[in-house]
């Protein structure tokens, strides 16, 4: 099975006060942070969504297909079908975000075997039951995540097919830990 990857980087930081996907951790930008995890994943494609040149000319230098995402104002269901449409020829897509400084390579690994093993299931990183992010979803959902609008993500559709989510652990609680606001970098 073919799964690829879309990096989802278009925020606008509005909780932070500013834009995020800059803010360091143990001095690397949250969005190299959420590349270099997912490089090394062996994920069949990568792609980065986002409106920002920096983040898209350092994707395409990691090997991500640079993605502009001209409507990044609409929320994150752009950049969700902007990033589904390259992934439109595999077996599944895994949507991830910046602000997770803590995820792991080991623990996207383990998702994406999940999925392979499923066939059909949606994997979602989890902690004790707790889903989070990233996400995998097969391709017979494709449609109803492109049909997404507004600042609505892949919880609305996986809020459409419970009896097919699968959380899957991740290796240690912190990597579902999500930056909001600048005292969360300390």
């Amino acid at each position: 099975m073919k799964v690829g990857g879309v990096l989802l980087a278009s925020g606008q930081g509005r909780r932070f006060g500013a834009n995020k996907l800059l803010a360091q951790v143990e001095g690397l930008p949250l969005y190299r942070r959420a590349m270099a995890a997912l490089a090394g994943a062996g994920l069949h494609r990568l792609a980065v969504c986002s409106p920002y040149p920096e983040i898209l000319a350092a994707g395409a230098a990691l090997g991500f297909l640079p993605l502009r995402n001209e409507q990044a104002a609409e929320g994150i269901s752009a950049s969700v079908r902007l990033g589904l449409a390259a992934m439109e020829d595999l077996d599944g897509a895994l949507f991830a975000v910046c602000d997770q400084p803590h995820l792991t390579t080991k623990s996207i690994i383990t998702l994406v075997n999940s999925f392979q093993e499923s066939k059909t299931a949606i994997c979602a990183l989890a902690w004790k039951g707790q889903r989070g992010n990233p996400a995998v979803f097969p391709r017979d959902l494709f449609g109803e995540l492109a049909a997404l609008t507004g600042d609505v993500g892949g919880g609305a559709v996986i809020a459409h097919h419970r009896d097919r989510l699968v959380l899957v652990e991740a290796a240690r609680q912190n990597e579902l830990f999500d930056v909001d606001k600048p005292e969360d970098l300390t």
